[in-house]
């Protein structure tokens, strides 16, 4: 367990590092020629000791609030840690913020200052300056801002960014966080530096022996996740604590992120069930189109099987992969397996999984292929992580056992509270909601889980998600629909009954298999309305809800279904930007789809 910070920020580690170290690659950078060039410690410690000193020449000053809106790229974390350095808080924004969110995470924060993407992320801003009076500056990423802040900070003398440097403390606040917000307007989570320190030092000494593919070699992760994100920031954190090689990529998308994991060869990542899913259905695709599917599912179910008997030998309750299991695991190694971890650039052994919950199989496949999934738990308000799978015993299915350090506690109602150094001081502006959720330093997540016999936690739903069917039965719409959106051709799945005589579902379409799946068919391709209507993808759907009804009473089941036409998207208001569903929107969006599933 890593001790509680006594001095110090989260920008001194830059420093230490370039000093003990300057030669060693601490970041990727890719250029505008497509390659990566590193970028070693004491590059990056120069460049972040101008950026400083162009932020004090700007009239940046120690406790000043100053907003970064953009995508994930390597600047982000050259200005977090520049802000870091004077003692200013970061307050992140979502790239795809709209207008109304943009101004209300300005004005709560009393943000003096903005650093901006691109030209459109400008004009969002342009069209509520006139409601921030307290807006002072406005810099732009793409307009030469890095340039720029390094030209205005030539004549402060380093002695001066380092007087602010040793002012901050661990108690000092270093970022507000606005969570995303499933429901009602977001809130900041003030998150200090001891916070970012306890979380990141406490994962890189208990799980920093899977941050490698194999003992001795470089350690690296490629950063996909949105940096406006708490588990994004958190991975930034521990990265450059941690001596992790950090790159970054800034698209959340299979098709954009797939080639970059391929030349920057990670060998470790952290992602979000969708990219792991994304991973199994591209090779399983490919198997179809090459005729192999039924050697591929036979590779799935040894994968499945392997890694399952691994378990249980971890566990106690079994002796481990029998040796014919061992050999027809081998079999599928080359043909199977290795192309899946080749997707992934080849070198990742391990990942750690977090933001929504990952299917047990999945978890069990992606470990029988060789890459184990550490899946985890948190929320903002504990700055990411709270409870993650330990490596030499991790139970698939589960969000694994508290961090060391950290409480998890289940109330009367089910409800999980989580106690711990990374647990945050409470909500800027906002001492009612903050005290809603903190008790004598107990955070009560909202969530609904339990805990096994080894302590390891399952999280079964969120209080205000749980569906009551106008029959008065309860129940829990996220098992469901995460069984119904394993099968391949599905990308979405909300479960609707509140108050209504019984559970009925949602669906979208993953437009890519779709068209594998026509092709694979021989039917020609259709259009939205059409394909909605085809009777044999309606059979596919129906055999996903059939499994996912398996899971629960028959009073708990989905009893009926609608395949919609369009994806839920974040841009019209129905995802987070870290792709959970706002439930309460979608149902508004779609009300007349929903009345339909009920006459």
């Amino acid at each position: 367990m890593a001790t509680a910070p006594q001095v110090g920020g989260l920008a001194d580690v830059v420093f230490d590092h370039a000093e003990t170290d300057p030669y060693r690659v601490a970041l990727g950078r890719k250029g505008e020629d497509g390659l990566w060039h590193d970028v070693p410690s004491a590059q990056f410690r120069d460049e972040v000791l101008a950026i400083a000193k162009g932020l004090l020449a700007h009239g940046v000053r120690f406790g000043d609030r100053v907003a970064i809106m953009s995508r994930t790229r390597y600047e982000w974390t050259l200005f977090d840690f520049a802000l870091w350095t004077v003692g200013a808080q970061p307050v992140p924004i979502y790239p795809t913020a709209s207008a109304e969110q943009v101004f209300w995470t300005l004005h709560d924060a009393g943000v003096s200052a903005c650093m901006v993407e691109h030209e459109d992320h400008a004009m969002t801003i342009a069209s509520v300056i006139d409601r921030l009076p307290q807006l002072k500056r406005l810099w732009q990423l793409d307009a030469g801002a890095e340039a720029e802040l390094a030209r205005a900070g030539v004549d402060i003398e380093d002695e001066v960014v380092h007087r602010h440097r040793r002012a901050v403390t661990p108690d000092s606040v270093a970022t507000v966080i606005y969570t995303s917000g499933t429901t009602g307007r977001p809130k900041g989570c003030v998150i200090t530096h001891a916070n970012f320190m306890y979380e990141t030092d406490t994962a890189i000494t208990r799980w920093e022996s899977v941050f490698h593919s194999k003992p001795g070699d470089e350690a690296s992760t490629l950063l996909f996740l949105p940096l406006a994100h708490v588990f994004g920031r958190m991975i930034e954190v521990a990265a450059i604590r941690g001596r992790v090689k950090l790159g970054h990529q800034p698209v959340l998308s299979a098709h954009a992120l797939m080639p970059d994991l391929v030349a920057f060869r990670p060998t470790f990542i952290l992602a979000v069930p969708y990219i792991f899913e994304k991973v199994y259905s591209g090779a399983r695709r490919k198997a179809e189109a090459a005729g192999k599917l039924g050697a591929f599912d036979k590779a799935v179910e040894v994968a499945v099987r392997y890694a399952e008997a691994l378990e249980q030998r971890a566990f106690g309750t079994g002796p481990g992969p029998s040796a014919s299991l061992r050999l027809q695991h081998q079999f599928f190694e080359k043909a199977v397996y290795g192309k899946v971890r080749d997707a992934m650039g080849g070198r990742v052994r391990h990942a750690m999984s977090g933001g929504s919950a990952m299917e047990r199989q999945l978890g069990l496949f992606f470990a029988g292929a060789g890459v184990t999934i550490y899946e985890g738990y948190g929320l903002t308000e504990s700055t990411a992580a709270a409870t993650a799978n330990p490596p030499e015993r991790t139970r698939y299915g589960t969000v694994g056992q508290p961090l060391p350090g950290t409480t998890v506690h289940i109330a009367d109602d089910g409800e999980v509270w989580l106690h711990g150094g990374q647990v945050f001081s409470g909500y800027l502006n906002d001492p009612k909601a903050t005290d809603a959720v903190l008790h004598d330093g107990w955070l009560a997540t909202g969530d609904i889980g339990a805990l096994d016999d080894d302590g390891y936690l399952t999280i079964t739903g969120r209080k205000k998600e749980i569906i009551v069917t106008s029959g008065g039965k309860s129940v829990s719409p996220i098992g469901l629909e995460e069984r119904v959106r394993s099968h391949p051709l599905v990308a979405q799945c909300l479960v609707v009954g509140n108050d209504r005589p019984y559970i009925a579902a949602l669906v979208t379409l993953d437009q890519e298999a779709v068209d594998h799946w026509l092709q694979m068919h021989n039917k020609p391709p259709l259009n939205a309305a059409d394909l909605v209507r085809d009777p044999d993808l309606e059979m596919e759907v129906r055999r996903a809800v059939v499994a996912a009804n398996t899971l629960v009473s028959q009073a708990e089941s989905i009893r009926t279904f609608r395949i919609l036409a369009h994806q839920f998207s974040e841009e019209h208001g129905l995802l987070t930007p870290s792709l959970k569903l706002k439930r309460k929107a979608t149902e508004a969006a779609y009300r007349v789809e929903v009345d339909a599933l009920y006459r």
